[in-house]
């Protein structure tokens, strides 16, 4: 079983990645905000903004989540991505929500706007930046 909600994450972190891409977002996988939490999906557009997406596979993949809250200090935008089977309902509604496959997504609850704190967002930008960076050069050196 634990290779089926592997491969719904997959599937789905897939689709969230091209489609944060066709609205303009940079995106890494795996990547760590504030005290070593790391998010699944982070996206940074033209304008500094940044998106956090938390993929569910399951319902109790969501149930036993107790960290995604210490995401929202960290983006403008929180989605939650599931796959279309996935009960829908269980997600809060004060979050936005985007369901995705392995090749594309739709937004079906846009997330509201929140602010970051000026300084913890400068040292984000950067960490975004030297990741980035870090994944590139191993990637060439493969």
């Amino acid at each position: 079983a634990g290779s089926d909600a592997q491969q719904v994450t997959d599937r789905v972190t897939r689709g969230v990645c091209h489609m944060l891409t066709e609205l303009g977002y940079e995106t890494l996988r795996e990547f760590r905000v504030g005290t070593n939490r790391r998010v699944d999906v982070i996206g940074l557009n033209g304008d500094g903004e940044f998106v956090i997406v938390e993929v569910k596979s399951s319902a109790a993949d969501y149930s036993s989540d107790r960290k995604w809250h210490e995401y929202l200090d960290f983006c403008e935008k929180f989605y939650f991505a599931v796959s279309e089977d996935f009960p829908q309902n269980l997600l809060p509604e004060d979050c936005g929500l985007m369901v995705a496959d392995g090749f594309g997504g739709v937004v079906r609850r846009p997330s509201p706007v929140g602010s970051m704190n000026g300084n913890r967002k400068r040292s984000q930008l950067v960490r975004f930046a030297m990741t980035a960076g870090q994944r590139l050069r191993r990637a060439y050196e493969m």
